[in-house]
């Protein structure tokens, strides 16, 4: 008769899938951030993003193994490093197809992704490589309910830090208007003096730096391994439509709802955990296409 009763699990164990749950979300609201800053003023579906993601990771390892640098620099060279990387992709290869269908961007991206992730195959082999997580952010704090490792706890302060500063920074501020603008009516921004090719390569490449920033904090808890953007780029889309294409606050929000969301799954039905992200999606579009924060046309 026992056995027929659901599984209660403990409260430190809730907690603890909880935390990871925000982990998660604060790496899938950082990566649908800059998803939707890409596509929500530049209109390219960027399936480079995980690559770029990968790219963070990878740039703050060589930078701690064979430059001396520390993991605060790290934590700021490495996504300018792929930030100019994007900018570079975009003046060579990506403004050349702003004016053609949406799949145009999509197939060149995901060649650029593919191109990367096989040079780093090719250097590294697939079985990953070790990232600890820094002296100063080691060790745990204990909650009394449970304990909670100062790196969990920097990483979603920092990713709430980030994502919502480049919320106000788009939303709230006059550069951000200037980008809102550009997306609707280049030639009447261009008219005010503005350059607006340079505006649209700028975006792209902080778009990319935040995905960079992103595999920067996550490398020492995920796998710092090729296929870590293949991995959670799939899942990152899922998001970014739950949130609403293009959508700044749909990305954040929903990210790390979603995240919350899987982590609570892995407790009470975790054979769903891997699928149920797409569950929600699938939801969502049959009863709000446009997700949650998205605009119909």
């Amino acid at each position: 008769m026992l056995s027929l009763l659901p599984h209660i699990p403990s409260t430190q164990a809730l907690f603890a899938q909880l935390t990871l749950g925000l982990i998660n979300g604060a790496f899938y609201a950082m990566l649908s951030l800059g998803l939707a800053v890409i596509f929500g003023l530049l209109n390219i579906i960027n399936f480079a993003h995980g690559a770029q993601y990968m790219l963070g990771a990878f740039c703050t390892w060589l930078m701690l193994n064979y430059l001396g640098i520390g993991y605060w620099p790290a934590l700021i060279l490495a996504p300018i490093v792929v930030g100019l990387f994007g900018i570079a992709l975009e003046r060579l290869l990506l403004r050349h197809i702003y004016r053609l269908d949406h799949l145009y961007g999509l197939l060149l991206t995901f060649g650029i992704a593919l191109i990367v992730e096989g040079l780093f195959r090719q250097a590294y082999g697939t079985s990953g490589q070790p990232y600890d997580i820094p002296d100063q952010l080691s060790g745990a704090q204990h909650l009394g309910f449970m304990n909670l490792p100062n790196y969990r706890a920097w990483v979603i302060v920092a990713s709430i830090a980030v994502c919502f500063g480049t919320w106000y920074l788009i939303e709230r501020t006059r550069l951000g208007a200037y980008l809102r603008a550009a997306t609707e009516n280049p030639q009447l921004v261009q008219a005010f003096g503005i350059n607006v090719p340079r505006m649209v390569t700028l975006t792209y490449g902080l778009g990319a730096a935040l995905a960079a920033l992103a595999g920067v904090m996550a490398a020492p808890v995920k796998q710092l391994a090729p296929q870590m953007g293949s991995d959670i780029i799939i899942v990152v889309f899922a998001v970014v439509v739950i949130g609403g294409m293009g959508s700044i606050l749909g990305a954040i929000v929903s990210g790390f709802a979603l995240g919350v969301v899987e982590g609570l799954t892995k407790v009470f039905y975790p054979e769903a955990s891997t699928t149920v992200i797409f569950v929600v999606m699938a939801i969502v579009l049959l009863v709000k296409p446009a997700g949650f924060f998205g605009r119909t046309a």
